[in-house]
């Protein structure tokens, strides 16, 4: 049984990163997935892989596949790049313009 341990990365819905802050074990797939004939449907027999761990830290997440006999990959997050304007939120207000601010 192989896992993979990773920090979730923000959803399209959000603008922070509230959800992104711990860290994830997920089970990597035993099995392929198949199709139904009659319905269409694609199913799986492997019940790990529905299994989504979380922890508060990535030493946690080592620590308990450790304890258990998983092994496990670490996938490090990619470093979100700040977005800092130099007139920061005041210069939408600003009355030295050099365009015509309307709606």
């Amino acid at each position: 049984m192989r896992a993979r341990i990773y920090q979730p990365a923000r959803t399209a819905m959000q603008s922070g990163t509230a959800k992104a802050k711990g860290w994830v074990l997920e089970f990597a797939p035993a099995s392929a997935r198949e199709v139904d004939p009659l319905m269409g449907w694609t199913s799986s027999d492997d019940m790990d892989s529905q299994v989504h761990l979380r922890f508060d830290s990535r030493e946690a997440a080592e620590d308990y596949a450790r304890e258990r006999g998983i092994e496990f990959d670490v996938l490090d997050p990619h470093a979100r790049r700040p977005n800092i304007r130099p007139g920061g939120y005041g210069e939408n207000f600003a009355t030295n313009r050099k365009g015509v601010w309307t709606h």
